[in-house]
C-alpha cells in the first residue's frame, strides 16, 4: 500500500470541486481514501469548505474523520453544525470517542447534543464516561466490549458473542464475569472454538486477567499495557465489576500527548501549544522560562563582576573560558536529568536517591577527568601557563560533577513531590547549572592560583 501524501494539486482539485458543488465527483474521489487521510485534507481547508466536506460524507466516515482532525478544526466544524447533526455523528462513534468530542463542547451545547441522541443506551453510557476525570482510566475507556457469563454453555456463549461483536469495532478479548458482573477471567477464542457445545464457560476460561481500576491515572494504565504487551485491558471498579475496556490505540494517543508535553517542557514551554496558536498564547507559554534565563544571566554577570578585581592581569584569561564552563555545566545537567526523566517515565529508576547520586557522581568524575585532561593540554600548549591550565581543568571536573548531581537530584526530588520531572530537563537545569558552574569555576581558580 502506497502511503497517502497530500499534494498541492490534490488539495486544489478538492477545493475546486467544493466551490463548484460537484458532489458526485467529490464523493468518488474521496471514497478511496482512509478517514485519517480525509482528516488530513480537512485540516488544510478553510472552515466553510471543511464543513461542506464533512456534511457531504456519509455518517460512518464523517464521525471517524471528526475524531482525527485537529482540535481547533473540529471546534470550528462543530460550531457550524446543529446539535441534532452533531448527535447523528456521535451515534456512529464508540462511546469513548463520542464522550471525547462532546467534552470539547460548551456545557450548554453538551446537554443539547446528548438530548438529541436517540439510542438511550448509548446516551447513558456517554453520560457515564463524561462523569470520569479525563486523565483517569474511566475517562479513557470505551463501554463496547464482549463479555460472557461463567454459567453459560459454549453453544449459548457463541450465539451471544456474535450479537455483541456487531457493536464492537475490534474484538481483542472476551471477558468472563459472574452473576454479579464481577470480572473473573478471560476466554481464549481457540479454547471456545474447540470446546464441546455443552461445556460450561466456567470449565474453560482463564482465571488470570490483567485489569486496571477506573480511577487509575492514564499514565499508569499505559505502563501496565506496555509492560505486558496488551492490545486491550478491562477496567473495573472497587467491587471488581467490569465497566469497560481500554484499547491500544487510545494508549498510543496518551503516550503521544505525554511525549509532546515533555518535549515542550524540556524546551522551556510551560503549557501545551501548537505552531498555529496565537502570538499571545505562544508568548504566555514561552516567556516564564525565558525570564528565568534572563535572571540566570544577570546572576552570572554579578558573580563574574565579583571576581573582576581578583582576575586582572595574567589571570584575565580565565574569563575567556567562562562560556565553555557554563556550556559544559548546562550540557551535563541536561544529559543527567534527561536520563532520569526517561527512567522515571518508563519506571526503570530503581533504588534510593543516594545510590543514584553516587553512581552519577562517579560517572561525572570519569567524564570530567577525560575532558579536563584534554582541556589542560590545550591551555598549557596555547598559553604556556601550567597553573592556569591546572586551575581551569580542576574547575571543569568539579563543575561537571556538581552539574551531574543537580541534574540527577532535581527530577528525582520533583517526582517525589508529585511534580512532572520533565520540567527539570529544560532551562531550569541549564540556568541553575550555568550559575553554579561559573561560581564554582571562579572560586576554585582563585584558590588554585592563590589570588
Amino acid at each position: 500500500m502506497t502511503p497517502f501524501k497530500l499534494t498541492e494539486e490534490l488539495l486544489e482539485q478538492i477545493k475546486r470541486l467544493i466551490e463548484n458543488q460537484q458532489d458526485s465527483q467529490l464523493e468518488t474521489l474521496l471514497d478511496e481514501f482512509h478517514y485519517a487521510d480525509i482528516a488530513e485534507i480537512v485540516n488544510e481547508l478553510k472552515k466553510d469548505k471543511a464543513t461542506y466536506l464533512i456534511k457531504l460524507l456519509d455518517s460512518d466516515k464523517t464521525s471517524d474523520v471528526l475524531t482525527e482532525v485537529d482540535e481547533d478544526v473540529r471546534e470550528a466544524i462543530l460550531g457550524n453544525l446543529s446539535s441534532k447533526e452533531i448527535a447523528e455523528e456521535i451515534e456512529e462513534l464508540d462511546t469513548d470517542d463520542a464522550a471525547d468530542i462532546i467534552a470539547e463542547l460548551p456545557e450548554e451545547r453538551q446537554q443539547e447534543v446528548i438530548s438529541n441522541i436517540e439510542d438511550e443506551e448509548h446516551k447513558e453510557e456517554i453520560k457515564e464516561l463524561l462523569a470520569y476525570d479525563e486523565h483517569s482510566a474511566g475517562g479513557l475507556m470505551a463501554k463496547e466490549l464482549v463479555k460472557v457469563y461463567d454459567t453459560w454453555t459454549v453453544a449459548g456463549c457463541l450465539r451471544r458473542i456474535r450479537g455483541q461483536a456487531e457493536e464492537v469495532t475490534r474484538v481483542h478479548s472476551v471477558y468472563v464475569v459472574n452473576k454479579q458482573d464481577e470480572l473473573v477471567g478471560r476466554l481464549s477464542l481457540k479454547d471456545l472454538i474447540v470446546a464441546k457445545n455443552e461445556k460450561k464457560i466456567s470449565d474453560i476460561y482463564i482465571s488470570h486477567v490483567d485489569y486496571v481500576h477506573v480511577n487509575d491515572d492514564v499514565e499508569d494504565v499505559a505502563k501496565v499495557m506496555s509492560k505486558y504487551d496488551l492490545e486491550a485491558i478491562p477496567v473495573v471498579d472497587d467491587t471488581k465489576t467490569l465497566l469497560g475496556r481500554i484499547t491500544i490505540d487510545d494508549i498510543v494517543d496518551v503516550l503521544k500527548e505525554e511525549a509532546d508535553k515533555d518535549y515542550q517542557l524540556a524546551a522551556g514551554i510551560t503549557q501545551g501549544v501548537e505552531a498555529g496558536d496565537s502570538i499571545i498564547e505562544l508568548t504566555r507559554a514561552r516567556l516564564p522560562w525565558l525570564f528565568l534565563g534572563l535572571v540566570g544571566g544577570i546572576g552570572a554577570f554579578l558573580i563574574m563582576e565579583g571576581f573582576e578585581e581578583a582576575f586582572k592581569g595574567e589571570a584575565f584569561v580565565l574569563f575567556f573560558f567562562t562560556p565553555l564552563i557554563a556550556a559544559m555545566a548546562g550540557n551535563v545537567g541536561v544529559q543527567s536529568s534527561a536520563i532520569i526523566v526517561q527512567g522515571l517515565a518508563n519506571n526503570d529508576v530503581k533504588g534510593s536517591i543516594n545510590s543514584r547520586l553516587i553512581k552519577e557522581m562517579l560517572l561525572a568524575a570519569l567524564n570530567g577527568f577525560i575532558l579536563a585532561l584534554f582541556l589542560f593540554l590545550f591551555v598549557w600548549a596555547t598559553k604556556g601557563e601550567l597553573n592556569t591550565a591546572l586551575a581551569i581543568s580542576i574547575s571543569l571536573i568539579a563543575v561537571i560533577i556538581v552539574a551531574g548531581l543537580i541534574g540527577t537530584f532535581v527530577p528525582l526530588f520533583l517526582d517525589k513531590r508529585g511534580i512532572d520531572p520533565a520540567i527539570a530537563t529544560g532551562p531550569f537545569i541549564t540556568t541553575s547549572n550555568d550559575i553554579f558552574g561559573i561560581l564554582i569555576y571562579f572560586w576554585i581558580a582563585k584558590m588554585v592560583l592563590g589570588i
